[in-house]
């Protein structure tokens, strides 16, 4: 609740997805009321979690989008194009049309940021304000979309907060779920895709928990916020593929990710050509410096590993 007494309302858009989701029940736990736009027909409505309003629109659409924040005082974006088709082409005017909906109501919008915007060979640690530097195609996309937020910043309050690759529940779009291990069965074994050490993650409910107490201090924030979330540092390469082999209580083979079959590929899928690109995040270490979020939050939720990757295995299937 606010001060007044008046229960906040957030827009989440890309409250079916798992980042999005986990926005939605953390937002939801802290007393908003929280609404979301969902396609007319959508098979994913029913990953919606109890009490999210559903109104069917489509963010690409900025009308519906602006009809949905009606009211709101928060606009989460963690959205994507439907399927990821022509994320390069469709990605800028679904941010350009949040801009114009928190502009109409007055909201302040979050955005979910990424380690995509810079470059792992020379960026060792990411803080507050590191230059983007990014050189790959999806880099260059959120290198203008944040530009086009702080742009806007000067009557839109938004807040970033970045992170490294997510797993949890329900994040079936992860590198953990689609690259070291396969979802739905007991495990047989275990994919390790690190190269080298130094890689970092988010565990989604402390992200979301941590992204809905900022939501709740607003007045503690600045019109710009580019926040980063430290999350569980990875300095070996093998801290979730130990976690892993703990939570299962056994031994599992361990078979390295054949990134030389994606630079193979790479020329003739566009798939294996994204996948490709990314290689040099698991090659160079890549830390994540979270002393301006804790400034803010005293400190930053955490949730022992183990206990993580116990709930995230147990939602794919894989326990």
């Amino acid at each position: 609740m606010s001060k007044s007494g008046e229960q906040r309302t957030a827009l989440v858009l890309g409250a079916t997805g798992g980042v999005g989701g986990a926005v939605a029940r953390a937002l939801l736990a802290h007393g908003w009321r929280v609404r979301t736009l969902v396609r007319e027909g959508s098979r994913h409505r029913d990953r919606l979690s109890p009490g999210v309003e559903a109104r069917t629109g489509d963010a690409m659409w900025a009308d519906d989008v602006v009809a949905a924040a009606e009211g709101a005082s928060v606009l989460f974006h963690g959205v994507n194009p439907s399927g990821y088709q022509n994320w390069d082409k469709l990605v800028l005017p679904m941010i350009d049309h949040s801009i114009a909906a928190a502009r109409a109501v007055g909201a302040r919008i979050i955005l979910p940021g990424t380690i995509y915007n810079f470059d792992p060979a020379t960026t060792p640690v990411v803080a507050c304000g590191t230059a983007q530097t990014g050189t790959t195609r999806k880099g260059k996309v959120r290198i203008e979309l944040e530009r086009r937020l702080r742009d806007a910043s000067h009557d839109v309050p938004v807040l970033i907060v970045r992170a490294g690759d997510f797993f949890g529940p329900d994040a079936r779009s992860s590198w953990l779920c689609q690259g070291m291990i396969k979802p739905g069965r007991p495990l047989d074994k275990i994919v390790r895709v690190a190269r080298g050490g130094g890689h970092s993650w988010a565990y989604l409910p402390d992200l979301a928990e941590a992204i809905a107490q900022l939501a709740n201090r607003g007045d503690a924030l600045s019109m710009f916020e580019d926040l980063v979330f430290g999350g569980v540092y990875d300095e070996t390469g093998d801290l979730l593929v130990s976690g892993i082999q703990r939570v299962v209580g056994k031994q599992l083979p361990v078979r390295m990710f054949p990134w030389w079959l994606m630079h193979l590929g790479a020329p003739f899928v566009s798939f294996l050509r994204e996948v490709s690109e990314v290689e040099p995040f698991w090659q160079h270490p890549m830390r994540m410096d979270n002393a301006r979020l804790v400034a803010i939050l005293k400190e930053e939720p955490h949730t022992e590993l183990d206990e993580a990757l116990r709930a995230t295995l147990h939602s794919l299937g894989c326990l």
